[in-house]
This record gives structure tokens, C-alpha cells and sequence, in this order.
């Protein structure tokens, strides 16, 4: 089983936003669809992401005006990827040694999903219940 099986589940949802989005509107779409991140696009192009963790340490550092900053300024640029193939534990293993628990995933180089440290450990247990009834 590998993040094929967890986009499977999941459908096809991507939580997206354009760098011009404000944070304020980006908090917004994490309340409301309880989402842990959002990746940033402009013309289809994956710019970056913006999670819980990004708009915490900026309202932490900068204060209240982080909720007036806009996606593009606030994301996090470097990206690690997975593709559909990707085994579990390696998707475990790429979130632990980044420390993240967002993982764009991209097959060809087209987006095709995002996958949380959750869903990969949901996955997971899953995988060895099965295995365990087998």
C-alpha cells in the first residue's frame, strides 16, 4: 500500500490559494475545512505551502500584522514531494526528517494531491490490521 491508496480514499480535493491570498484568508480556509495546509498556485504552478505551523511562527515573530501578509510571502518555498508510488514509511520517513505533516504529492509532474502525517498514519494502521487478519 503506498499514497495511491490514501488519494484513492480521499478523492481528489487540493486545498489551494493564490500568493496574493492574505493569511487571514488562509486561517479561514484551514477553520472551516479543517485542514492543517494549503498549497500556494499561480497558473497551475505549485509555489509552495502554507501550514499551521508557518502562520504560528509568523504571529509569533511578526505579531498580528502576519494575519495581513499575504500566502506568497508566508510560505514555505522549499518543497519535499511524494508521487503515488511512494511506500508509506517512506512518506513517514520523508515528514519525520523535514519535520512536517504536509506532503504535496505529484505524479509526472502534475499535482495530484496532499497528504497528511494523519492520513499516512491512518493508512499505516490499516495495513496492519489487515495484514494482522490475514
Amino acid at each position: 500500500m503506498g499514497i495511491a491508496s490514501i488519494l484513492r480514499r480521499r478523492g481528489g480535493a487540493i486545498p489551494l490559494v493564490a500568493p496574493t491570498a492574505s493569511i487571514a484568508t488562509v486561517v479561514g480556509i484551514l477553520s472551516s475545512r479543517r485542514l492543517g495546509a494549503v498549497l500556494v498556485t499561480d497558473a497551475g504552478q505549485v509555489l509552495g505551502i502554507v501550514s499551521e505551523r508557518d502562520i504560528i511562527h509568523s504571529l509569533a515573530t511578526v505579531g498580528a500584522p502576519s494575519l495581513e501578509m499575504t500566502a506568497g510571502q508566508l510560505m514555505t518555498r522549499a518543497l519535499c514531494t511524494a508521487t503515488p508510488d511512494t511506500s508509506l514509511a517512506e512518506a513517514m520517513r520523508i515528514m519525520a526528517e523535514g519535520r512536517f505533516r504536509h506532503l504535496p504529492v505529484f505524479d509526472g509532474g502534475t499535482l495530484c494531491g496532499l497528504v497528511s502525517l494523519s492520513d499516512v498514519a491512518e493508512a499505516r494502521a490499516l495495513e496492519e490490521s489487515d495484514a494482522r487478519a490475514a
